[in-house]
């Protein structure tokens, strides 16, 4: 495709990154950038520098499925190291609190039913050390330079937690599995857990395995994207699948109608509620998300891909 703008490819598509450790979700973002010449990429979730696992990349008008994907929720494999607190919550922060560990924390059936004991809803405060932000600053920044933010807690909730291990490495870690809401931190969840078992505890190790309907199994690494540079339309999953909306195939006719944003009729598709979206596909791309009208029963425009997002 011949690039309309500067920066411009022609690319769209979701790539599913699985991000190595050490990167940030930004340093990702600016190496797909790099790589492929398209400036207009974005994230549907944050992954901090040490966590590695699904992170999701949109790339051209695809960027304007963001809202669709960042609100979904996640699923992580983690490793909770008892004994020590950290500043971050996490094991790249300093110790701020040390605590004996208390014998029951190396029994796998004490700690399978304080792991189940999660699932719930919470009111969970983050980290100082996030990407929050107050008034233009980031809580992690603030923090860095000894002025940290107030934050508030958030309502959040834990979906699935399934204990996995009891480990040593050196000390008790706990490793588990868990399926969380939107804005859920795992290293809050840490700190919290520690003082809750009566003693301290951090994150040590976090991977991401799966964001909505996208999952480890869709990835790809970092190195085969760079590799594939402007080609990597290849590794672009569907977005249709994402979504996981109602789905309306277009004629050819319709297609047109819908690339310039005018209303549809329902035709085939499931049934929808009133203000309720569905995906309007070919074979080939994603060409748009509708609604429902509440007024006259036709389909509405939400948001329309340019060109089409490529499945």
């Amino acid at each position: 495709m011949t690039a309309s703008r500067r920066g411009a490819t022609g690319l769209s598509g979701i790539l599913v990154i699985d991000k190595p450790a050490g990167m940030t979700s930004h340093d990702v973002v600016a190496t797909v950038r790099r790589s492929t010449g398209e400036q207009r990429i974005g994230h549907a979730g944050t992954l901090d520098p040490a966590a590695t696992g699904v992170l999701v990349v949109l790339v051209g008008p695809a960027t304007r499925l963001t809202p669709f994907l960042i609100g979904t929720e996640k699923s992580y494999v983690a490793r909770i190291a008892f004994g020590t607190q950290t500043d971050t919550d996490d094991a790249d922060g300093g110790s701020v609190r040390v605590a004996p560990v208390p014998p029951i924390l190396g029994d796998p059936a004490y700690a399978a039913a304080a792991i189940a004991d999660l699932v719930g809803t919470h009111d969970q405060l983050p980290p100082s050390y996030s990407a929050i932000k107050r008034g233009g600053v980031s809580a992690h920044r603030a923090a860095r330079e000894g002025t940290p933010l107030a934050l508030e807690p958030r309502h959040i909730e834990v979906l699935a937690a399934h204990h996995l291990a009891v480990v040593r490495d050196p000390g008790v870690c706990w490793d588990a599995s868990f399926t969380v809401s939107k804005g859920t931190y795992l290293r809050s969840i840490a700190r919290d857990l520690g003082n809750a078992l009566g003693t301290a505890a951090h994150l040590a190790a976090l991977r991401r395995t799966a964001s909505g309907r996208l999952a480890l199994e869709n990835a790809h690494s970092l190195d085969e994207v760079v590799d594939a540079g402007p080609d990597c339309a290849g590794l672009f999953t569907d977005p249709v699948g994402a979504l996981g909306l109602p789905v309306r195939t277009l004629t050819p006719e319709e297609t047109e109608r819908v690339r310039v944003g005018a209303a549809i009729e329902t035709g085939c598709v499931p049934v929808l509620e009133p203000g309720g979206s569905v995906a309007l596909t070919d074979q080939e791309r994603l060409h748009a998300v509708y609604t429902l009208s509440p007024d006259d029963g036709m389909l509405r425009p939400g948001t329309v891909f340019a060109g089409g997002v490529l499945r």
